[in-house]
């Protein structure tokens, strides 16, 4: 039997998830985490763990950042990132920091299973439309984009601006404070070159970051 966590904060598609594997004959979820904290508690508390499902958009901590996280207590434990999300720019940086493979939420059932059993093999796995994007993006023989030099944590501050956020939701929602964000926010103005909010959704609209 495959033991395996999923970290979702949608309880829908948690449930979702489980039926899929409960087609299967050794896929079962075992754990479950709806945020960043519940999904370190569940680490701590369950011992036998052959794979985490994670999503990268859960409240508090970006799962960017909680994959440093759960590297750092369970380093030999695989992460699967299952995601909303079709940019390059946040397989690139999942990959990054040590996740095995990066599906979207859109692929089929079937897909999740095959990408399961690809990582629990020790390979990794990128979905078809990930995979199409990244050649894309490499084949670019352009210079840097200034929001690659953004750091994990300021590229998630920047996309939740982007998508209408304001500093003390952010603040709320990654559990810091609102001078914090803001901070935070000042950095990323001058590295996009960006003054206003206004701005910086339109960069990252235009970047096709959302």
């Amino acid at each position: 039997m495959i033991h395996i966590v999923i970290a979702d904060d949608h309880p829908l598609f948690r449930k979702g998830v489980q039926k899929i594997l409960d087609t299967t004959h050794e896929l079962r979820i075992t754990g479950e985490a709806g945020d960043g904290c519940e999904l370190m508690q569940t680490l701590s508390r369950l011992k036998n763990i052959d794979l985490l499902l994670l999503d990268i958009s859960m409240p508090g901590a970006s799962g960017i950042e909680l994959i440093e996280q759960v590297h750092a207590v369970r380093p030999r434990l695989p992460v699967l990132v299952v995601s909303m999300h079709e940019e390059e720019q946040y397989a690139l940086r999942a990959l990054k920091s040590g996740c095995r493979g990066y599906v979207v939420k859109s692929g089929s059932p079937e897909e999740l299973i095959g990408a399961i059993r690809t990582v629990l093999r020790g390979d990794r796995y990128i979905s078809a439309r990930i995979a199409q994007n990244l050649a894309e993006y490499l084949a670019r023989d352009a210079k840097k984009e200034p929001h690659e030099n953004l750091s994990n944590r300021e590229y998630d501050i920047l996309c939740r601006i982007a998508r209408g956020e304001t500093v003390g939701g952010i603040a709320s929602a990654l559990n810091v404070s609102v001078k914090t964000v803001s901070t935070y926010k000042a950095r990323i103005c001058q590295k996009l070159h960006c003054k206003t909010n206004v701005e910086l959704a339109r960069y990252a609209i235009d970047k096709k970051l959302i």
